[in-house]
């Protein structure tokens, strides 16, 4: 007999993970960072999944000083704040994000086209 024969495949779950309750907090929640086309050549960036206990008004000021564009803090039914930002800030905003000990850098998920 081969090796291929006394090999029996173990039940895989692809939803363990996910059900796990032991799982670290946070461990899979990652930050999601949108583009948005607008009109044109114009964009928005989205940010969303940040924890509850970050100020989004003061993440907000912090980013839109930093580089230089509007923005807003958004309520959504589904997907709770949400910031938005103009132009595509995608980059720039991971990369604040990641210097400022908010979150690290394999929580984030960059969108786009």
């Amino acid at each position: 007999m081969s090796e291929l024969d006394l090999q029996v495949p173990a039940a895989f779950d692809p939803f363990a993970e996910a059900n796990a309750e032991n799982s670290g907090a946070g461990s899979k929640e990652y930050i999601h960072i949108r583009i948005q086309q607008r009109n044109g050549r114009k964009s928005l960036t989205t940010v969303q999944g940040l924890k509850k206990e970050f100020s989004y008004n003061r993440i907000l000021k912090d980013l839109k000083q930093k580089f230089c564009c509007n923005g807003t803090v958004v309520q959504d039914p589904e997907l709770g704040q949400v910031i938005q930002l103009q132009g595509d800030q995608r980059k720039n905003v991971s990369s604040f994000l990641i210097e400022n000990g908010i979150v690290k850098k394999e929580h984030i998920k960059i969108h786009g086209f």
